[in-house]
């Protein structure tokens, strides 16, 4: 037997507890733990390889994301795992280029079309949702938590929104997943009323930073995954010949 660690040589390496390699070895997220003559459990450097990369590729994606990838390559559905990973660089490219797109938009003074869609000073919830690209519940929530308000139409009694409103909502909507905390929102949105360009530019410099942290590990996580996915081949590649 090539280099060989126990399960608690294996925890401490990764700085885990047995527990959680047990929890990753019943989802079936690495090989399957071979056990010595006298029935003794231990890992080989595979496993601490598969171990290394779904660690890494927890920190860099969703955690059902890198359960679902480590899961694929069980499977030996390795190509469909690499498309999955694919999916997701694509969705932090497109969210970099939605930051960049709203601070564009800020900064532009006529804002009677977005998108080569009409902006008018009374749209439905439905309509500000479409121009957004949010569902409507998530503007009722932002609604419920102070970040934007709705007016009432006199003539019909419908709530709409103006203008400022949605451009409000269009800047939630880019910023939700990298500005977490609902008085840092109501911070940015009151910059946004006063036209403070310079904290809003803060903000928006921020979040493209947490979007490169998270580019940065999610390379880190790719990295090691395809590390693994060698390592891998090589060892069936040795089974096969001997």
């Amino acid at each position: 037997m090539n280099t060989a660690f126990t399960p608690k040589q294996m925890a401490e390496r990764l700085r885990v507890s047995t527990t959680t390699l047990r929890r990753y070895e019943r989802l079936d997220l690495v090989p399957d733990v071979p056990r010595t003559a006298g029935n003794r459990r231990y890992y080989t450097p595979v496993h601490l390889q598969a171990f290394v990369a779904l660690r890494s590729l927890i920190k860099g994606f969703e955690l059902p994301v890198a359960y679902e990838v480590m899961s694929l390559l069980q499977q030996g559905r390795v190509e469909q795992a690499l498309w999955m990973i694919n999916v997701q660089q694509h969705d932090i490219q497109a969210e970099k280029q939605r930051i960049e797109e709203v601070m564009r938009l800020i900064h532009r003074t006529d804002f009677a079309m977005y998108r080569n869609i009409p902006v008018t000073e009374e749209m439905k919830i439905g309509e500000v949702a479409a121009i957004a690209g949010v569902n409507p519940s998530a503007i009722r929530h932002w609604e419920k938590e102070g970040l934007v308000r709705a007016k009432r139409n006199p003539d019909n009694g419908y709530r709409v929104f103006t203008s400022r409103e949605l451009k409000k909502i269009i800047v939630l909507s880019s910023l939700r997943k990298t500005v977490f905390f609902i008085e840092s929102m109501k911070q940015l949105l009151e910059a946004l009323e006063t036209h403070d360009l310079t904290t809003i530019e803060r903000s928006f410099t921020t979040a493209l930073q947490k979007l490169n942290e998270q580019l940065e590990k999610q390379m880190n996580g790719i990295s090691e995954m395809m590390r693994y996915i060698q390592l891998s081949k090589k060892e069936e590649t040795a089974r096969t010949i001997t």
